[in-house]
């Protein structure tokens, strides 16, 4: 079994602290110790900690991307490619939880800010597979006719609540309770 390169390991240590400790709380020494690397190596890897934290962030939703959109029919119908996609995406975060804690700690940052308004609002080149399946609704009178930010809000909102209850350990989610709430998200912006 080979050893991980130091970029994989810089890039591990600053998941599990930041995921701990939060942005500020883990800075680059930290980062540095936990990897087991000089401080100053960090920095022939990454030129910033922004930078590290914009790294990490594009590895985690690389990963997350080929999860949820693996066997990914367009021919479905919505309803059905949508309750498929979130529970993909809520299974992958209760298996991963550093990774959402990561993640939501990202969206709710000032790093999180530009990022989610080019998922929401779209930017040339980029295919979010949700921002696609709510205008494809909307377009065909299937969805409720919302500002897409409000579309992913009515969605992802309670996707986040219920992992963040899971990772406290307030809830245990299996398999048929993922499926009835993202069935009830769905619920939530389908046209009556």
């Amino acid at each position: 079994m080979s050893k991980p390169d130091k970029r994989s390991e810089i890039l591990s240590a600053a998941l599990d602290l930041i995921a701990e400790h939060g942005f500020h709380g883990a800075p680059m020494s930290m980062i540095a110790g936990r990897a087991k690397v000089a401080a100053g190596t960090i920095y022939c890897y990454f030129e910033s900690k922004d930078t590290l934290i914009m790294e990490l962030y594009r590895e985690i939703e690389g990963r997350i991307l080929a999860v949820i959109v693996e066997e990914c029919e367009d021919e479905r119908p919505l309803r059905e490619r949508f309750v498929n996609l979130f529970t993909k995406l809520l299974g992958y975060f209760t298996e991963h939880s550093l990774e959402f804690r990561f993640v939501e700690q990202f969206h709710n940052s000032p790093y999180g800010a530009e990022h989610r308004r080019d998922k929401i609002l779209g930017k040339p080149g980029d295919h979010d597979v949700f921002r696609q399946l709510f205008e494809q609704g909307v377009s065909q009178g299937i969805i409720k006719d919302l500002p897409l930010v409000i579309l992913f809000s009515l969605a992802f909102g309670p996707l986040l609540a219920v992992v963040r209850d899971h990772v406290l350990g307030f809830i245990q989610l299996e398999n048929g309770l993922i499926e009835t709430i993202a069935a009830s998200c769905w619920d939530a912006i389908k046209r009556q």
